[in-house]
């Protein structure tokens, strides 16, 4: 068969078949494709080796750009010559037949096999990685300048995890098509397909993930409870969306569309400034959902900067880094997708920014707040209230007579930390000595202490960074700050109950002398009223810490008044006006003492009960 028979031949196959599945469908109301996936495969391998026939012995003309399904149904069809019009009608089923493929083909991506990909998979040290904030510039990143170095094949990651999209014998056919569509000049046709079906797969997966379509606005609006539980689940999805979906749809688009011309030099891509390449439709089906993804992670760097959201800061920024290799190597190895890496590295060095914003401003509150005047009734700094946080800079102390502790294999951060603690310590103390009352003094110390203790406790990053020695040392601190306020405050007034004093010998007469119980009992009201009436206005804002105070008074108030009560009273009741001396019961005090450090006092008169 000469080459003209032969080219007619498969124009014949082309337009026959193409008309019988037209047909087809007209009478089913659906149809049907020569690539179902159904087991005989006869007609499809007709289908592709008359295309091949018709691109081989066709005259070569100028490729038209545009969808060869409209090309093909219209008049200019016709008008292009037989051999014309066979190509664009060949082209306009291999387009519907790539779209049938990778719509009817694709599996369903399971989000659970993604679990074991939310965690850290590459090795990483917080307090070595957050503490210098040593990032490097766009420019010096080793991932991005050996980019037009690299080998055109795609490799995994060992943290990656490549899920298969679709069957292996649906990727054939699919590069079987593109292949065809790419040599004939449809190549950017094929690819616009491609992205077109893909693009809302990938969407509908980052759903399912759990990333929200918010915008920047959106994010910075969110109250911080909301957002800081996004933030966890955005590390989670992130993590799994790079790992899993985007390695997956890089893959599959590199098997699809790997080293094919899918346009001519005219033909610029939607999403890049470059001309297209065989990377362009997996950047087009997936840039959307990255730059959706990353957003949110931006949103944060720019966001409104406050020392609560420091550790979450920090861990967007370790989870940023710790993605980074993969994210190039899924991203950076080609000049179409470059922006999207590019874009990651830039927030994740304005995170550091935003880490090292927070740290110089509470560390500059800590270091340039003087003692002016006391806080009322001895309660938290609203210092102290701020998270304690630090960066890895060196800094020149102010303050040389501060012994820092240091432990072998410190990190910086761990260092700065507990710089900002000791400085904190110093502050604290400073403005502690600006009470009158050295008791109260000792309490605010006690309460701003405890506070730091208990924030340390509560988070595990800086519980991690400090260690436990120096939490020691901040918890002994508390206990002599609380040691050192009871004594200050009840020693007088338990002193009052002690037998000394009260016993009169000699000569022909023994006992008690009621004079000085009467004094005693008088000393002892007036200087538990005057307790009283002062410390229930001091404040302790935490509420175990309130009742544990409570029940350490009673414990050493209680059990020593009854006992007084129990050998003394008689001597007072045989007396005239005993109501003058003892004016409480050990009822009344339980009850007076629920009145302490709650910020307003009472009255003493609406607690007492009845003694009689």
């Amino acid at each position: 068969m000469d080459g003209p028979a032969e080219l007619e031949a498969a124009e014949q196959v082309v337009i026959r078949l193409d008309s019988s599945l037209a047909s087809a469908a007209a009478a089913v109301g659906g149809e049907p494709m020569l690539f179902d996936g159904a087991g005989d495969r006869t007609e499809s391998e007709r289908f592709l080796r008359a295309v091949d026939n018709i691109r081989r012995l066709a005259p070569s003309s100028p490729s038209v750009v545009g969808s060869p399904r409209r090309l093909s149904s219209g008049s200019g069809a016709a008008a292009g010559g037989g051999g014309c019009s066979a190509v664009q009608v060949t082209m306009a089923r291999l387009e519907d037949e790539f779209r049938h493929l990778l719509s009817s083909r694709a599996f369903d991506l399971e989000i659970e096999a993604l679990a074991d990909l939310t965690s850290l998979c590459i090795s990483s040290d917080r307090t070595n990685s957050v503490s210098s904030m040593d990032l490097p510039t766009v420019e010096e990143d080793d991932s991005i300048s050996d980019c037009g170095g690299r080998r055109s094949s795609y490799r995994s990651l060992r943290s990656i995890r490549e899920i298969d999209l679709l069957p292996d014998d649906a990727v054939a056919d699919l590069r079987a098509i593109a292949s065809r569509m790419a040599a004939a000049g449809y190549g950017r046709e094929c690819a616009q397909v491609y992205a077109s079906v893909r693009k809302p797969a990938v969407d509908a997966s980052l759903r399912r993930l759990g990333v929200e379509r918010l915008s920047i606005g959106d994010v910075q609006r969110l109250e911080w409870d909301a957002l800081e539980a996004k933030i966890r689940r955005w590390i989670r999805a992130a993590r799994a969306a790079v790992r899993g979906v985007f390695a997956s749809e890089r893959r599959l688009s590199f098997h699809v569309f790997h080293d094919l011309p899918i346009s001519n030099v005219t033909v610029v891509s939607v999403v890049t400034a470059a001309p297209a390449t065989h990377d362009t439709p997996f950047v087009e089906a997936v840039k959307g959902a990255a730059l959706q993804l990353f957003g949110f992670a931006e949103a944060i760097s720019i966001g409104r900067r406050s020392p609560e959201k420091l550790f979450k800061i920090i861990d967007l920024h370790d989870a940023l880094s710790d993605l980074l290799p993969d994210v190039s190597d899924i991203f950076a190895a080609s000049k179409a997708a470059e922006s999207i890496y590019v874009q990651a590295v830039e927030i994740r060095s304005r995170l550091a920014d935003a880490v090292r914003g927070i740290l110089s401003e509470f560390e500059n509150a800590v270091l340039r707040d003087p003692p002016k005047t006391a806080v009322p009734g001895g309660t938290v700094h609203p210092l102290t209230r701020a998270r304690l946080a630090a960066e890895g800079n060196e800094l020149a102390p102010s303050l040389s007579c501060l012994e820092l502790p240091e432990h072998e294999n410190q990190s910086p951060l761990a260092a700065h930390v507990i710089w900002i603690i000791v400085v904190l310590e110093h502050n604290l103390e400073s403005k502690a000595s600006l009470y009158k009352d050295t008791a109260l003094s000792h309490l605010f110390l006690m309460n701003n202490v405890h506070y730091i203790v208990h924030k340390v406790k509560d988070s595990p990053d800086l519980w991690s960074m400090i260690g436990d020695d120096y939490l020691k040392r901040l918890t002994g601190k508390f206990t002599v700050a609380a040691t050192n306020y009871q004594r200050m405050s009840w020693l007088k007034i338990l002193n009052c109950l002690r037998d000394e004093g009260l016993h009169v010998s000699g000569g022909f007469s023994s006992g008690i002398s009621k004079s000085a119980l009467r004094e005693r009992f008088k000393s002892f009201n007036a200087a538990f009223e005057d307790a009283h009436r002062v410390q229930s206005g001091w404040f302790v804002p935490d509420t175990q810490l309130r009742e544990e105070l409570r029940i350490s008074i009673s414990e050493k108030l209680l059990p020593a008044y009854r006992s007084f009560l129990g050998r003394f009273r008689h001597h007072i009741e045989n007396g005239k006006h005993p109501e003058l001396y003892i004016k409480h019961s050990a009822e009344d005090l339980e009850n007076a003492v629920n009145d302490f450090f709650e910020g307003a006092p009472p009255s003493l008169h609406n607690r007492r009960r009845s003694h009689g």
